[in-house]
């Protein structure tokens, strides 16, 4: 069974992280708070689903350095800024960087929770484009180079006899290698091969 979504809530102050754990907690959510930047990384499984708290200004290493660390990563939890000390740039830097929401304190519990409810949309959205992408990947590593060669070229537009002359083989051949190439990648139907194939370029768009 794939694990619930966990509220990561990193921030030094224990009286500030402590409210928020009971916030959290009091509407339902599975929470694990956090003292330091370090002691969420050393913790943190990539595979489990969910969003981070951040507090901007720590000892050690700040928030900031944190989601830049983070952001490197292909798979990381969606972030939401909470800072008593924000600036219009610092909350510029952080959106652009993909931050999901930027809250100075004291901030309304309502605007925190909505915040993290999007992240949770927003993380299983990534994680289902990954698994998308993965199997895809997967089926596309069944094909043999030949395969392969027969694909880019349905993919871009080509007919069977079009692609046997390219290719110095029969229509025969090029019929044959179509139909593996179909049975590979799970297509019953030229339009749902260029869907998946699509969705194969859209997923690898995002991703980057």
């Amino acid at each position: 069974m794939p694990h619930e979504p966990m509220v990561f809530i990193v921030d030094d102050d224990d009286e500030v992280r402590a409210a928020l754990e009971l916030l959290m907690e009091s509407a339902g959510l599975a929470v694990r708070g956090y003292a330091s930047a370090q002691a969420f990384l050393d913790d943190v499984d990539p595979a489990r689903p969910g969003c981070l708290v951040l507090d901007v200004r720590m000892r050690g290493m700040s928030g900031l350095e944190l989601q830049n660390r983070l952001t490197a990563e292909p798979m990381h939890p969606p972030i939401v800024i909470i800072t008593g000390h924000g600036d219009v740039p610092m909350a510029v830097r952080a959106l652009r960087a993909g931050v999901i929401d930027f809250l100075e304190k004291p901030f309304d519990d309502r605007a925190l929770l909505d915040a993290v409810q999007r992240a949770f949309a927003i993380d299983a959205k990534h994680r289902d484009q990954a698994l998308r992408r993965a199997e895809i990947q997967r089926r596309l590593a069944r094909l043999t180079p030949r395969e392969r060669e027969i694909l880019d070229q349905i993919i871009a537009g080509k007919r069977n006899k079009v692609i046997a002359y390219d290719l110095g083989i029969s229509q025969s051949t090029v019929e044959a290698h179509r139909a593996k190439v179909m049975d590979k990648l799970g297509a019953r139907s030229l339009s749902e091969l260029m869907r998946l194939m699509l969705t194969h370029v859209q997923s690898d768009r995002d991703a980057g």
